[in-house]
């Protein structure tokens, strides 16, 4: 009867059934369980196993550079973060409601960990994910249209449930680049969401796009309705190196004091007034963490 049982399971492909069984078993007979009981249990194992390699699946789709979420990054090393909304975004909801993230500071302040949280975040809900650098997405559109396949590289960037656009504003982009860029993020305005981050604040984006207006119906469609989180406390991997050297010298080496930024700073340079809050709508507060 085994035996039989088990070439059925390996006939329907449920092999995470196939694996349990004989413990499955050898439990129902020790515990005197019911029919009802036995199948129930191994049918949430196999529902269980298939969850589990989908999401595998998810994540090897992404491309995340490196795996990284929500719960292993250092809060105590941004006490300017707004964990309520953080944990609101974590639960997906601007998803659902075409919403973007953006992520705005200087190099070392934890934004695409942040993004790649996020990313694992929707991943974990069932949502196709794409992760991203602004440079690499720019030469993968300009490659597809010298190899005449842009249309087909569109339609797959179009179909993604969240795109995360990491590093834009590290490198400026050429003319082409700049403009298959804003069709790929022009396609899902309203339509899917986007996370971005960048280095520059949102008066120094055409340094990136060159363009000034293109810049400024980029700027239009991405903060409709966008959260938006400015990253404005010390770069923890700067402190990380100066504690670093520190424990080599046996020197006090102290952290560079916060400055205040201005648009000649170029990298730091703040958000104008109507994007530097939460949201570009200003429904949201910051409230630092406690």
């Amino acid at each position: 009867m085994e035996m039989v049982l088990t070439d059925n399971l390996k006939s329907l492909n449920l092999s995470h059934m196939l694996r349990q069984l004989e413990p499955q078993l050898r439990q129902a007979r020790e515990q005197s369980l019911d029919y009802s009981d036995f199948l129930l249990s191994l049918t949430e194992i196999e529902m269980e196993g298939r969850a589990e390699n989908r999401l595998k699946r998810r994540l090897r789709e992404a491309k995340f550079p490196l795996l990284k979420t929500l719960e292993t990054f250092n809060y105590q090393a941004a006490p300017g973060l707004d964990r309520r909304l953080l944990h609101q975004l974590a639960a997906g909801d601007y998803i659902s409601q075409q919403r973007n993230v953006i992520f705005l500071g200087k190099s070392g302040t934890g934004k695409t960990h942040l993004a790649t949280g996020l990313g694992v975040e929707a991943c974990r809900q069932g949502i196709t994910t794409r992760f991203v650098t602004g440079c690499a997405l720019a030469n993968e559109l300009i490659e597809a249209r010298q190899g005449h396949t842009l249309s087909r590289l569109l339609q797959r960037y179009a179909r993604y449930g969240l795109l995360v656009l990491d590093e834009l504003g590290y490198v400026p982009f050429a003319k082409e680049g700049a403009e298959l860029l804003f069709q790929v993020l022009a396609e899902r305005h309203e339509r899917r969401s986007v996370i971005i981050t960048s280095n520059l604040g949102f008066a120094d984006w055409t340094q990136v796009f060159g363009e000034p207006t293109l810049t400024a119906a980029l700027l239009d469609r991405l903060t409709h309705k966008a959260h938006i989180v400015t990253c404005d406390w010390e770069s923890y991997r700067l402190k990380e190196s100066l504690q670093g050297k520190n424990a080599c010298t046996g020197k006090t080496v102290k952290a560079p004091r916060k400055t205040m930024r201005t648009k000649a700073s170029g990298g730091s340079a703040p958000a104008p007034p109507e994007f530097n809050t939460l949201e570009a709508t200003g429904e949201a507060g910051k409230e630092k963490a406690g």
